[in-house]
């Protein structure tokens, strides 16, 4: 770590815990501290510098091969080990061919085909809210989609449903640093990967589902059972778990920004502009780790050196005020469009088609049937290492 730290001498340094209870509750008052630092500052709790300007943070993602995502996207070796075969630990060409597996299930032409589907179901979820005196934004509204059209065009089986959902979301803590919470998230991880194995060894994926093809393609040699069960556990991230925290989180906007609800009322043809703006400022995945693999130089000019380690914050980056104005203001019809929430670069989101689908069908049902959203009680925030959101969400819609 010495050699390291002599090499960190022209940065930037701070102490300020990033993985603690109340950062990772609200990260964005330690996020500005330090993009107000410089482009790259050297964390002592971690050793590893933190990118959080917008700038740098879309550079880094599109530059694979100077921050490589192939040595893991953790802060530490047991994660990065046991994740070795999923789809965000791997870069090109490995990357790439793997992906277009992956992509295809995900991709525009295949989603047409579960554009009515995704459009009923959030009409018939947008009857039932609004005919109740209260609701949980998490288990109510943000998991109806994803559990009840979702999970089974992917094609897991039914009785394994909630085991996915319950244990997706803590598996991201194994991601962090060494301590308690990490350690944790990494039993849970390894409960996950032990059940996507069962899945797979049992052929229990329901047929013709996009897992079905994981599946077969394994089968037929074209990927080992390895990154077949790797690139099932993507499913999870991509097409549920992300998705679930980006609608409650978007129920949460619109209630404490009811001018913004009233904009969507008035114009429905907001709504993907909302779910682009809900992702920017309530972004589910806020950091990655990569490897360094050579200099780096950023933007205000100061240097990551080859060999240390980079926590990449798609939260900071999309809460800058360089690139926004009013940066912690939510707008749905603002100009500057174009976030990281969903990535960049070769790993951007392969399931954000889907996600940004689902996001507008649901908001869009709901401003048909609700004036306003309210909150009934006190908003429970998850404290995970990597995810951002609501472990509860207490509303009600007001019909009108």
């Amino acid at each position: 770590m010495a050699a390291v730290i002599d090499t960190m001498a022209g940065l930037p340094r701070s102490d300020i815990e990033l993985y603690g209870d109340a950062a990772l509750a609200n990260p964005h008052p330690a996020y500005k501290a330090l993009r107000d630092l410089g482009s790259a500052v050297y964390l002592d709790r971690y050793d590893a510098c933190f990118i959080g300007r917008y700038a740098d943070v879309a550079a880094a993602l599109t530059d694979w091969e100077t921050f490589s995502s192939a040595s893991g996207i953790g802060l530490n070796p047991v994660i990065n080990d046991a994740w070795r075969e999923a789809l965000i630990c791997t870069d090109p060409p490995v990357h790439t061919e793997r992906r277009a597996l992956f992509s295809t299930a995900l991709g525009p032409r295949a989603l047409k085909s579960v554009t009515d589907t995704i459009e009923r179901r959030a009409d018939e979820l947008a009857e039932r809210l609004a005919a109740r005196s209260s609701f949980d934004g998490v288990a109510d509204l943000a998991c109806d989609l994803p559990i009840n059209v979702v999970m089974e065009l992917i094609g897991w089986p039914i009785d394994v449903r909630p085991s996915l959902l319950a244990i997706a979301e803590s598996a991201w803590n194994g991601a962090g640093p060494a301590g308690p919470r990490t350690d944790s998230g990494l039993q849970t991880l390894q409960a996950m990967m032990d059940l996507i194995a069962d899945i797979y060894d049992n052929d229990r994926v329901t047929p013709d589902g996009y897992a079905a093809q994981l599946v077969e393609a394994s089968r037929a040699g074209h990927i080992t059972r390895e990154t077949a069960i790797g690139l099932l556990a993507g499913y999870i991230v991509a097409a549920f778990e992300t998705t679930i925290a980006a609608m409650a989180s978007g129920a949460w906007l619109f209630a404490t920004n009811p001018e913004e609800w009233d904009k969507l009322r008035a114009d429905p043809r907001l709504a993907m502009s909302a779910a682009n703006e809900i992702v920017r400022m309530e972004s589910p995945l806020q950091k990655f780790a990569r490897f360094v693999t050579r200099d780096a130089r950023l933007s205000d000019g100061s240097v990551v050196p080859a060999g240390s380690w980079a926590i990449i914050s798609y939260g900071s980056a999309n809460r800058d005020e360089r690139q926004f104005a009013e940066a912690d203001r939510f707008r749905i019809d603002r100009r500057e469009r174009q976030n990281l929430g969903f990535g960049q670069g070769p790993h951007n989101c392969a399931g954000q088609g889907l996600a940004r689908m689902e996001l507008s069908a649901v908001f869009t049902a709901l401003a048909k049937r609700v004036s306003r959203f309210e909150l009934v009680g006190e908003p429970e925030r998850i404290v995970n290492n990597i995810a951002y959101g609501f472990a509860r969400l207490p509303l009600r819609a007001v019909p009108g």
